[in-house]
């Protein structure tokens, strides 16, 4: 017969933990040593019915590391689970006011396309303003890791408005200083939207597949379940102090590896 003490349960039942260790071999466990490993963490996400925000949630409520979710929304989320806390309110812009204290990590997969959105303006307000208005929200709250689903061509020095947007965006949430900030920048995104574009490079993708295998189709495009796991693998990773870098970029490649390749259910 042994025994594992925990150390706090030592040090304010110390009489009691030496008559037991007195009787049987004992170990003496510092639960202080294992503080990453033994707080469960609080989840934020945004964008949480999107086409990558979908699978971001399924992934958090799954992960026995979370053991809260709130999740920004406008409308009744399809998941539900003990562990959800929805954020509901239909004016999106009044979300930063939602923005809980205790959380360690927040997700944003928040976007919107010029079209839905209604020009390049309207669009803008959400993919920018509306994401640097939470991640400020999140600093000030005291949220040590921030995840953002990005683009692939994200660049604040670009000629075309989409991809300077995207990196302007990221360029000011550097600036807030998050003790971990991750980027996820995916190739096309393989998903099942019907747009024109989307089904020719449905097409292509299927091609590829069929010329050079799997292996061709993960070098320039994920599916949202795989960059919905390597967000939150890398958003955990980081957590728990196995990211050296203040800002780490995800391309193809890394979301592949944490998302598809390393990833245990």
């Amino acid at each position: 017969m042994y025994c594992a003490i925990a150390r706090p349960f030592y040090l304010i039942y110390s009489s009691s933990v030496t008559a037991i260790a007195n009787s049987i071999p004992c170990k003496i466990i510092d639960l202080r040593a294992l503080d990453i490993a033994l707080t469960m963490t609080t989840a934020v996400l945004a964008g949480s019915t999107g086409q990558t925000g979908t699978p971001i949630l399924t992934t958090l409520l799954a992960s026995p590391s979370i053991s809260s979710v709130q999740a920004f929304t406008r409308k009744t989320l399809p998941h539900t689970s003990s562990i959800l806390t929805p954020l509901t309110a239909s004016d999106p812009h009044t979300w930063p006011s939602l923005y809980p204290s205790n959380a360690q990590i927040f997700l944003s997969a928040l976007a919107t396309s010029r079209a839905i959105a209604g020009g390049f303006e309207n669009q803008r307000k959400i993919d920018y303003d509306l994401n640097l208005a939470l991640a400020t929200k999140a600093k000030e709250s005291g949220t040590k890791v921030y995840v953002l689903i990005s683009a692939a061509n994200a660049n604040p020095h670009s000629y075309f408005g989409y991809p300077k947007m995207k990196g302007e965006l990221e360029e000011a949430v550097k600036a807030l200083n998050f003790e971990h900030t991750i980027f996820i920048r995916p190739g096309w995104i393989a998903g099942e939207r019907q747009t024109t574009t989307e089904n020719v490079l449905k097409r292509v993708k299927g091609l590829l597949g069929t010329v050079g295998g799997e292996r061709a189709v993960d070098f320039w495009a994920q599916t949202p379940e795989v960059i919905g796991r390597a967000a939150v693998k890398a958003g955990l990773e980081a957590l728990e102090g196995k990211q050296g870098e203040k800002a780490r970029v995800l391309g193809g490649g890394e979301i592949i590896r944490l998302g598809k390749k390393e990833w245990k259910a």
